[in-house]
């Protein structure tokens, strides 16, 4: 099995943390300490190495450590990996630029590198106490996660969101001022459509091999999930139909819809409208009308799956899997049960945590560190 850890981080001005460097070996990584001390800037950091704007969507100076002032200093947050003996350093921060602003820049080994070059060297999956509820939440919330889980299997699926939405919002634009001009709607219809296909292609990919990592994992303390995606493109792929086949239709549909979007101020019909929907497989019932624990739970065994699946893709490889506040909702039989799991899987995990204590079951099989006030000390 491939295996793959994060040996060295390095911090400079990100979020509360002014400066720091730890050597790390494979085992899991446990940081502990006070609501507020700087554990969750830690996961964040990582998280900019992967494409995208990181586990809180922060914008670019956001992260800088004055809290993005107009004294704000450039960032940077750097790794090295090791997969199966190979190293390679990533790298992602905010640079001047010659008029005085910021740019953002990424790194690999040394070497500008695009978004999804970096998502080739390290994927990575995570978890948030924000994500407890993702059942019951709104549509938009399982969306973005889904194509966070999507992305991490393919990290071109972020160059085709950006695309759709650009195409998208220009078409709004356009729709809400009354501005019917049919070479410029359809070229950007047709933009939409091919992007939008694509898209839908790659989450319906991305479920099959995630539903297929679910139905082999063993029952145990984390239930099974059954899982659908409702949208119109998706539900054509799903059945069968040709990504060329899909890409034509949406443009005519887009075309057709013109008035009724030009009223709505939106458009009401494509990938952006899509949702996940999820079940307990061993209750049949569905996940939001489960308990807070279960939901959870739930949602653990999908992103255990979820690294599974990514591990046993010759096109992918193992991930890093970041668990924010490890515990909560967790009794002691679970949260043993998801350390026994981590500690087989192929990727390094990264946890969070008010107290050490929550970590005991590692044992010496994970690296602990006491992180207070932006000060990380091992333990």
């Amino acid at each position: 099995m491939i295996r793959l850890h994060v040996s060295r981080l390095t911090l400079t001005d990100f979020r509360n943390h002014a400066a720091l460097d730890l050597q790390l070996d494979a085992r899991p990584i446990c940081l502990f300490g006070p609501n507020g001390a700087g554990k969750t800037n830690l996961i964040e950091a990582l998280t900019m190495l992967s494409p995208g704007r990181g586990l809180r969507g922060a914008g670019l100076m956001e992260v800088a450590r004055d809290g993005g002032g107009e004294r704000a200093q450039p960032w940077a947050v750097s790794a090295r990996v090791m997969r199966d003996g190979d190293d390679t350093t990533v790298g992602a921060g905010a640079e001047r630029t010659p008029e005085g602003g910021m740019k953002r820049v990424t790194r690999r080994d040394g070497r500008p590198a695009t978004a999804s070059e970096l998502g080739d060297a390290v994927r990575m999956t995570w978890l948030t106490p924000a994500m407890d509820r993702l059942w019951s939440g709104p549509a938009g919330d399982r969306r973005k996660f889904f194509d966070r889980l999507t992305l991490s299997r393919a990290p071109e699926h972020g160059q085709a969101a950006v695309a759709y939405e650009r195409a998208l919002r220009e078409r709004t634009r356009l729709l809400s001022e009354r501005v019917f001009d049919d070479a410029w709607l359809g070229g950007l219809e047709r933009e939409m459509a091919a992007h939008g296909a694509a898209i839908s292609a790659a989450r319906v990919e991305t479920l099959a091999r995630l539903q297929e990592a679910i139905d082999a994992r063993p029952n145990g303390a984390f239930p099974k999930a059954v899982l659908a995606l409702e949208g119109l493109l998706e539900g054509r792929f799903a059945n069968g139909a040709k990504s060329a086949d899909v890409e034509e239709d949406f443009a005519e549909l887009l075309r057709d819809v013109r008035g009724r979007d030009s009223g709505a101020g939106r458009a009401l019909d494509g990938p952006h409208r899509s949702d996940l929907l999820a079940r307990h497989a061993g209750k049949d019932m569905p996940a939001d009308q489960c308990s807070t624990g279960e939901q959870k739970a739930l949602l653990i065994g999908l992103s255990l799956a979820q690294a599974r699946a990514l591990a046993d893709d010759p096109g992918a490889g193992p991930a890093l899997i970041l668990i924010d506040e490890a515990a909560a909702h967790l009794d002691s039989i679970r949260r043993a049960a998801l350390y026994d799991e981590l500690l087989a899987g192929a990727g390094q995990a990264w946890l969070t945590g008010t107290d050490e204590n929550l970590f005991e079951a590692f044992g010496d099989r994970a690296q602990r560190f006491e992180v207070r006030d932006g000060r990380v000390s091992a333990a």
